[in-house]
């Protein structure tokens, strides 16, 4: 053990001394971070494409909103399903499912007789992932569209037709509307009624005179009355990426000593495989928590990040892809004949792996198997394990999942390399 911490010494002396290396492994996620943080914290609009998954909670189904589901499950940007609302809670406060929208009871005949604009509009509630605003968004663009098709196709010729302009008229007479209006749209009205009375031979579908309904958006964390802070998800992201650019370091170190012929002179030694790369990998998982601590204090202090969740969850996502990161170096090092050969080819996988993790663009705009394909890259799951820590407020049992996702990847990518490492260059 004495001769595996003065190699550990060895490791973090070489770190930190080059000073310019060591102000980019912290600054560079800092700035990167708060730059996303900003960007996306701010952003609005939600990009019309990709595949949303959706719940819908429908307590109590009718005839219009069975043609809502089903007109919803048609289109091809949204994945519906239905579900109760205490599990739609629980999906949407977990981040499993980015939106759930909750109709409430009566919600068709509420919204037939507020088409008209004399009764109170019913209100649809939105749950939703705080970091998922844009997914929100595009589902509820498209509620209203089939909103508006099924409601008014029942309300201007269907089984409501007769039921909701009766009520309208008698809600018209007792309002405050101008007379002139009134006595328009009690016209309008008894036209309606008149029509839906008539022997229906099929369906009819009308534009309505205003929206039938309220939406009420709802952003579920699994800490009530803790409002989402964008830069929690960006400076994981950016944390993630830099970390793994550190791997690409401790491959790259291990390939130049290797091309000097040191690893040979270890090698004379007493000391096993093991030992050695053991040592290397130990060192780089202390680098690794070292910048995740740097990165989080700065977000907490600045940007007042928190780590609403469970601190224990949050320093076992830490210290397992720290693990997984100086793993991942050392494959580099074993599949890697030269620094130069393997630096392009590194660094290219490992901007796929980030990007993928979805710690730069929303993953619901990925096509369906690249979506699928995520579950099999670990940075993905060292993202979700920090994402459900910080800001999401989840428990301990949140963490075992990503924790063991990533120390089997780092078992794995660990037998690997040290299978493969080779002490001489090629």
């Amino acid at each position: 053990m004495i001769a595996f911490w003065a190699l550990v010494r060895k490791d973090l002396r070489i770190f930190f001394g080059d000073p310019r290396a060591v102000i980019m492994a912290f600054a560079a996620p800092i700035l990167i971070g708060s730059f996303f943080g900003y960007v996306f914290g701010s952003m609005g609009k939600p990009a019309d494409q990709g595949k949303v998954k959706v719940l819908i909670v429908d307590p109590q189904p009718d005839k219009v909103t069975k043609q809502l589901i089903e007109s919803l499950q048609k289109e091809a940007m949204l994945d519906v399903s239905l579900a109760e609302l205490s599990d739609a809670q629980a999906q949407v406060k977990k981040g499993r499912i980015p939106v759930a929208i909750v109709f409430p009871p009566g919600f068709s005949e509420a919204a037939a007789q507020a088409l008209f604009g004399v009764s109170r509009k019913p209100e649809v509630t939105v749950l939703y992932d705080p970091s998922h605003k844009m997914e929100a968004g595009m589902a509820q663009g498209l509620l209203t569209g089939q909103v508006m098709q099924a409601v008014t196709r029942e309300a201007f010729g269907g089984s409501l037709s007769q039921q909701t302009a009766g009520n309208a008229l008698k809600s018209l007479q007792n309002s405050n509307v101008d007379p002139e209006e009134k006595k328009a749209l009690s016209d309008l009205l008894g036209s309606v009624e008149r029509f839906g009375a008539r022997p229906q031979k099929s369906g009819t579908s009308a534009a309505g005179l205003t929206v039938p309904f309220e939406m009420k958006e709802k952003a579920l964390t699994a800490r009530s009355g803790v409002p989402y802070n964008s830069y929690a998800h960006s400076f994981g992201g950016m944390a993630i990426q830099f970390m793994l650019f550190m791997g690409i370091d401790v491959g790259l170190g291990m390939l130049l000593l290797r091309q000097r012929g040191l690893w040979r002179r270890f090698r004379a030694a007493p000391l096993s495989k093991a030992i050695l790369l053991g040592s290397r990998a130990f060192s780089a998982m202390l680098v690794g928590m070292l910048i995740l601590a740097v990165v989080f204090a700065f977000a907490r202090i600045v940007f007042g990040v928190r780590i609403e969740g469970s601190l224990i969850g949050f320093l076992g996502i830490c210290a397992s892809f720290s693990l997984m990161t100086a793993a991942y170096g050392m494959l580099i090092a074993a599949l890697g004949k030269t620094p130069e050969a393997a630096r392009g080819l590194a660094t290219l996988a490992t901007l796929l792996m980030v990007m993928l993790s979805g710690a730069w663009v929303p993953s619901f705009i990925f096509p369906a198997w690249m979506q699928t394909l995520t579950r099999f890259i670990p940075p993905r799951w060292a993202m979700d394990g920090l994402d459900a820590m910080v800001w999401r407020g989840l428990g301990l049992q949140e963490a075992l999942l990503p924790i063991g996702v990533l120390l089997f990847s780092t078992l794995v990518f660990g037998t690997f390399a040290v299978i493969r490492f080779r002490w001489d260059a090629e």
